[in-house]
């Protein structure tokens, strides 16, 4: 029975690492000067193609004021401002 628990644990510490191990603790990004990639990278939910979106806009129109302003960028609602906005520079 001890053999079969100490399996049950193994395999929960496993499980457990593997599920932490793909959460990105990244940095927050700084909209007006970082790449897409690095956009692409620090903000949750959004992938290459908006982050291409996000540089696009800011070579269209300069730079940000402010993170709200991300919603004028096709791709970027609400709900994506919101889960990011702490990580989200302008200055």
């Amino acid at each position: 029975m001890k053999t079969v628990n100490t399996n049950i644990v193994t395999t929960l510490a496993a499980a457990a690492a593997l599920a932490f191990s793909s959460l990105s603790l990244a940095a927050p990004v700084n909209i007006n000067t970082a790449d897409a990639e690095q956009i692409a990278e620090a903000l949750n939910g959004v992938g290459m193609s908006r982050a291409m979106a996000i540089v696009a806009y800011r070579d269209s129109n300069g730079n940000f004021s402010s993170a709200e302003e991300l919603i004028a960028v096709k791709g970027i609602g609400q709900a994506t401002l919101d889960r990011n906005r702490e990580d989200i520079l302008v200055k």
